[in-house]
């Protein structure tokens, strides 16, 4: 699943220097093992897709998602994005940009207690 393919790869890059505002301050929680010991990604390309935040040693995918998530069309491709990443053996929690910037704790307890 892993392995050098430049285009996801670029795309990636591109990701992490454009991150948003809930990325980034999730990502200042989950970066150098600070959320207890675990090693985390950021825009981790997994098969077609790019993930916003992976643990692979626990196989977890931490999604963010904004409004544009709230569409039916949008909500189906998450849906299948979520059912591919299951099969290739990852567990997708998601967690909305309004969740990330009000009320962090939670989402931090959320996190600690799926990777448990």
């Amino acid at each position: 699943m892993r392995g050098p393919n430049e285009k996801s790869t670029t795309r990636a890059r591109a990701l992490r220097r454009a991150g948003t505002a809930a990325e980034n301050i999730l990502w200042s929680h989950l970066r150098n093992r600070q959320l207890d010991g675990h090693k985390f990604t950021r825009q981790e390309p997994i098969g077609p897709f790019i993930a916003d935040f992976c643990c692979r040693a626990q196989g977890l995918v931490i999604e963010i998602d904004g409004p544009t998530h709230d569409t039916i069309e949008a909500q189906v491709h998450d849906m299948k994005r979520s059912a591919f990443l299951a099969t290739h053996g990852h567990r997708v929690i998601r967690f909305s940009n309004e969740q990330i910037m009000g009320e962090l704790s939670p989402v931090l307890d959320a996190i600690r207690a799926a990777l448990k």
